[in-house]
């Protein structure tokens, strides 16, 4: 088993410790609140650095979710994309998914504090990178853990003369230890739902839906939303834990994933909905200039 050089930040005022892996794609393998682990572990990271099993909190770059096939076009440029090649990866329907950045080695630290972690990935020195993403930018991911609160900052910023679309997103596997699944409780925000096919690429159709309060019980949730508004809040209680993810700016969509087979809940920040990179309907930077990112996840 490769050995992973881990870097654990801790809260100055609480027992509370993250810890990421900057060689395995800055994932987060852990959110410790004084021993007891809120992250899924999932397949654990052996898994995720071999074949991309998703666990903790791993970047998904530069789109989130799916893309409905195998290319795309922006500004004039067409891509096409090759499974296996590039960090593609395929789901069981042979649709990309989760971007290329799966456990990418190469990210560089800039800066290490006790409760600071700043990396960053500079696209345009990275030829294997820009053939599935043709726009060279500096992505900089900056992490902080204070005040009981893990806070995630991406910084986007646009290089050359090209402008950067932004598609990517983030995937919080969230566990309650010693509370069973069924007496979860999670609550989601106003925003608007949009229905999938059966191979998870929306169908175009919209449905608002009211902010919800709701215990998980038996049920099994992978649904995808946008018009999510900055600031907005998704929380996972149970027993005497609450756990927050804030939506703060720059992610105006969300997946809300609750699986059947392990007991997580994942609120995923996006900052376009699925299939945005192919359909339209994201932000982009333009040349010379940066665009920021930030969620929290709160523990209570």
């Amino acid at each position: 088993m490769d050995a992973f050089e881990t870097v654990t930040l801790r809260d100055p005022s609480s027992p509370l410790t993250a810890t990421y892996v900057p060689t395995a794609g800055m994932v987060a393998t852990s959110l410790s609140d004084d021993g007891v682990e809120l992250l899924g572990q999932r397949r654990g990271l052996q898994a995720y650095a071999s074949n991309g099993k998703t666990m903790g909190i791993p970047i998904l770059y530069p789109w989130a979710n799916r893309l409905s096939s195998m290319g795309y076009g922006v500004d004039g440029a067409v891509v096409t994309l090759t499974p296996g090649t590039g960090g593609v990866r395929t789901d069981q329907h042979g649709v990309p998914i989760h971007g290329t950045l799966a456990a990418y080695k190469d990210w560089t630290v800039t800066t290490l504090l006790e409760s600071q972690l700043t990396a960053e990935l500079d696209f345009a020195a990275r030829p294997a990178l820009l053939a599935t993403f043709p726009f060279p930018h500096l992505l900089t991911l900056d992490i902080t853990l204070a005040d009981r609160t893990l806070t995630v900052t991406t910084t986007v910023t646009a290089t050359t003369g090209s402008r950067v679309p932004l598609c990517f997103g983030f995937h919080p596997y969230l566990q309650l230890p010693g509370v069973p699944r069924a007496q979860w409780r999670i609550e989601t925000p106003a925003m608007r739902y949009q229905p999938v096919n059966a191979w998870g690429i929306p169908t175009g159709r919209v449905e608002q839906r009211d902010a919800a309060s709701e215990l998980l019980g038996d049920k099994f949730i992978d649904e995808g939303f946008d018009e999510v508004a900055p600031g907005s809040v998704f929380a996972l209680s149970g027993g005497d834990r609450r756990i927050e993810v804030h939506f703060d700016e720059g992610f105006t969509a969300a997946q809300v994933f609750a699986p059947g087979d392990d007991d997580v809940v994942c609120f995923e920040p996006m900052a376009a909905p699925t299939d945005a990179l192919r359909r339209g309907g994201y932000h982009v930077v333009q040349p010379g200039e940066s665009a920021v990112a930030r969620f929290r996840v709160a523990v209570g």
